[in-house]
């Protein structure tokens, strides 16, 4: 599970050029996170939202004004980005200068041990980790440009260390996200991305193969966005394992956000 954040850069020559003038990857380490140092992690995010305040309070030379487009990876990426809507509740100057997020796997609304024991498992495990890997079914999707790249991913059966290593971290945040300050804040930050989102398109890319999020919490988590009017696109890879769906389909995953950047930049463009 790589909790992270990053802003997009028009320097990359795959994004259209007139994205803002900034590039920012914000990553949590999973020990800070682990351990529950609340007081840090909020400590960065408070750092992070300063730091974005001051950014656009500024205009480009040529007077264009500036805007934000997120895109997060896995659940705690999603989590943290709501950690940074929970700050800017009160600031719909810059809540309407995002113009577009974008959640790699990531959208599961509930607080459950199992995803978060198989989050820091394959996180602390790596490559070693069953996760990693497309189960032998879901590598018979999508073939046309995964035949190579699953082939070269597995699939892999779980290790005797990995078995373990889930039941005594599922029993840890069995415990830890039922104490009353953390299930509290965790509640309240799930509930600003359910409720209080920005009226900003969103994409969500995600996988049925995926052993750490369940696609189907975040296949109905994306029907309560619609439901609510918001502008919701999403993308089922089908086959590549958790935040490996750009490694399993460099071509489709870049097209997918290829597509999204425009139509959240044609939103600026007319306004």
């Amino acid at each position: 599970m790589k909790p992270s954040i990053k802003f997009l850069n028009p320097s990359n020559p795959h994004l259209p050029n007139s994205i803002l003038p900034l590039f920012h990857s914000l990553k949590f380490p999973s020990f800070q996170l682990a351990r529950f140092e609340t007081k840090a992690y909020e400590k960065r995010i408070s750092g992070l939202v300063f730091e974005i305040s001051d950014w656009l309070s500024e205009k480009e030379k040529d007077g264009r004004e500036r805007f934000l487009m997120f895109h997060t990876f896995s659940n705690t990426g999603w989590l943290a980005y709501g950690v940074i809507l929970d700050h800017l509740q009160g600031r719909p100057d810059i809540l309407d200068k995002i113009k577009g997020c974008v959640f790699d796997s990531g959208g599961d609304p509930n607080i459950d041990p199992k995803v978060w024991a198989a989050g820091f498992a394959a996180a602390l495990l790596k490559k070693r980790s069953s996760a990693a890997y497309p189960s032998v079914e879901a590598g018979e999707d999508n073939a046309a440009e995964s035949k190579t790249n699953v082939a070269k991913l597995g699939p892999k059966e779980p290790l005797l260390v990995e078995v373990v290593l889930l039941l005594l971290l599922e029993k840890l945040f069995s415990f830890l996200l039922n104490m009353p300050d953390l299930n509290q804040r965790l509640t309240k930050i799930i509930s600003v991305l359910s409720k209080n989102q920005p009226p900003c398109p969103q994409l969500y890319l995600y996988s049925s193969d995926d052993k750490v999020i369940p696609y189907q919490s975040v296949e109905l988590f994306i029907e309560k966005q619609k439901e609510m009017g918001r502008t919701v696109h999403s993308f089922n890879f089908k086959s590549s394992p958790h935040v490996d769906h750009y490694r399993t389909y460099p071509t489709l995953y870049s097209s997918q956000l290829q597509s999204f950047l425009e139509e959240c930049l044609d939103t600026v463009k007319h306004k």
